[in-house]
């Protein structure tokens, strides 16, 4: 046997025994990775970044509150907070849909932050 099929077998077996979170979590990384966007895990306090990921989950804030939306961008790596002062819902923006988002990263409570980053809505692969 070769170690092309070593290689195959080894990723199959890896495939079929991995928890599907996991297997979820490395496939984000390696499109993030194949389209120049950086890792979160990579990414610095006070660095303009670009980063792909998925939507997990979308905080809308009631009528009372201030006008703030907040969603939680994950790229397989880390997540990051995307937070949009002065609005309460965007279309487009909710769970589960994949984002091309850049901005300067900041760092609040020990959690990684993008405020009103620019935004690209991408189709499912």
């Amino acid at each position: 046997m070769g170690s092309t099929d070593g290689g195959t077998f080894r990723r199959m077996l890896r495939k079929l025994t991995s928890d599907v979170d996991e297997l979820d979590a490395r496939d984000l990384a390696e499109d993030a990775e194949d389209s120049g966007a950086r890792a979160a895990k990579d990414c610095a306090c006070g660095e303009e970044v670009v980063m792909l990921g998925r939507i997990r989950s979308v905080e809308l804030c009631p009528q009372s509150a201030e006008a703030t939306l907040r969603a939680e961008l994950f790229d397989g790596t880390d997540g990051v907070t995307l937070v949009w002062m002065g609005r309460r819902r965007i279309p487009g923006i909710e769970a589960g849909r994949t984002m091309r988002v850049r901005g300067r990263m900041s760092v609040r409570d020990g959690h990684k932050v993008l405020y009103n980053p620019y935004y690209e809505i991408c189709q499912a692969q």
